[in-house]
């Protein structure tokens, strides 16, 4: 019997999380595969690390097959489309705290491994503590300032004292 795959919920469960302790949430991306459509100019060796927060990525989906939204690079509209399986990892930018998935998880995905070079899956899940040296590739977020993460780290912005809500105003 074959189970539906964790990735996309566990995907959606820490980014949420992440989201909701007012921290950043970045994505790394096996970009490989021509199924991928990211900014290839800030591909490096296959991956490219994506911030996903609201102010990064506009009309943000997921489901369980894909990650879609639209973000600027360097002033340039890119519509990113990402196989579920392509999604290597999930974690905050502020904390480092996340979850890597199992390469193994989609193993039928032939065209992946086809264009990716491979035969099988990488053999071992990817380490958060390795992808915390990774130069981040943000999307624009109205600054005009260039997209690659300069090596600058902003303080985290101030925690509020309660849950902010939505109101209703007539």
């Amino acid at each position: 019997m074959s189970t539906t795959p964790k990735r996309p919920y566990l995907l959606r469960a820490f980014y949420e999380w992440i989201v909701d302790n007012n921290m950043t949430p970045h994505i790394l991306v096996d970009a490989r595969s021509s199924e991928v459509s990211v900014p290839r100019q800030f591909v490096k060796d296959g991956n490219i690390v994506l911030n996903v927060s609201m102010t990064a990525a506009n009309n943000l989906m997921m489901d369980n097959d894909k990650m879609t939204f639209s973000a600027r690079f360097g002033g340039k509209a890119f519509s990113i489309w990402l196989p579920m399986w392509s999604i290597m990892a999930i974690y905050s930018r502020e904390t480092q705290e996340g979850i890597s998935f199992p390469p193994d998880e989609y193993t039928d995905s032939t065209e992946y491994l086809a264009d990716a070079g491979q035969t099988t899956p990488a053999s071992a899940p990817v380490s958060l503590a390795a992808v915390a040296g990774t130069a981040v590739t943000e999307a624009d977020t109205g600054t005009g300032e260039a997209d690659a993460d300069d090596g600058q780290d902003e303080p985290p912005p101030p925690k509020p004292t309660k849950r902010p809500a939505l109101r209703v105003v007539k």
